[in-house]
């Protein structure tokens, strides 16, 4: 055999549900003195797979949590087998875990359990994500008057935006207190929880609709002078104290640049 064969025939060998492995090839290989081929190449196989179980249990220990290790494992080992790894790092494998569940599982089944995915995945992505200091409330006090009408900022490159329809955050807080789950339950209004890091620790706030609003037409791009009068229609007189209210809150966590032109 040829070495890309042969590496092909290996990789295939792994990817399948059989420990045994094909005969066509295995005579191509030479056991040690303490262990045939059959048997490390059996450990090979045993420990590729739980390799990978070890990473997606370490990237969604909510979702364990919630469902029990043998129901996670069955999903894990269909998700193995349907999307073998891609990439070098196993830090990007459980990448696509959430859309998985969307289709393996019955769709009323999977709503909360691929929205709590989500929610693990981000925390993923957030410490991942590269640094950048964020704006403090000094330098926003250093600022003239005059700067601050078509002042524009962005949340800093480790935020993520999760939408949730579900009590998966009061889930997932419940799993870090180790506390039994409640109920999931589908909620009345949208939550959104928005996920940062700072230093090394992950943060996140839970935003009720009309500051996610706001929020996000900030990060979209608007100047805090197009803020206050989005903000007209519902605080009238009030707007700008409520935009510099919430400003002073986004600032004071951590999770906004100043935009650069």
């Amino acid at each position: 055999m040829r070495l890309n064969e042969w590496q092909l025939a290996f990789e295939n060998y792994l990817l399948s549900d059989a420990v045994e492995a094909p005969s066509s090839w295995v005579t191509s290989l030479q056991g040690g003195p303490t262990l045939d081929v059959s048997g490390g190449l059996a450990i090979y196989h045993n420990a590729y797979r739980g390799r990978l179980l070890e990473a997606l249990r370490g990237d969604y220990p909510a979702l364990v949590y919630w469902v029990g290790d043998a129901e996670f494992e069955q999903w894990a080992v269909a998700y193995i087998r349907q999307c073998p790894s891609a990439h070098f790092s196993l830090r990007w494998f459980g990448a696509g875990f959430a859309g998985f569940l969307s289709g393996y599982l019955d769709q009323q089944q999977a709503a909360p359990l691929v929205e709590m995915a989500t929610l693990e995945w981000a925390f993923t992505l957030a410490f991942d994500a590269p640094s950048r200091q964020p704006l403090t409330c000094e330098e926003m006090t250093a600022l003239p008057a005059s700067a601050w009408p078509d002042l524009q900022v962005e949340l800093v490159p480790s935020a993520q935006w999760v939408e949730c329809r579900f009590n998966t955050l009061m889930l997932w807080q419940a799993y870090k207190a180790g506390e039994s789950f409640v109920p999931s339950e589908r909620i009345e209004a949208m939550e959104v929880c928005l996920i940062w890091r700072s230093g090394q620790v992950c943060q996140y706030r839970s935003l009720g609709v009309e500051e996610a609003s706001a929020l996000q037409g900030m990060n979209r791009g608007w100047s805090f002078a197009q803020l206050c009068s989005a903000l007209e229609v519902t605080h009238e007189e009030g707007a700008a104290l409520q935009a510099v209210t919430w400003f002073k809150d986004w600032l004071s966590l951590g999770f906004l640049n100043r935009r650069t032109l």
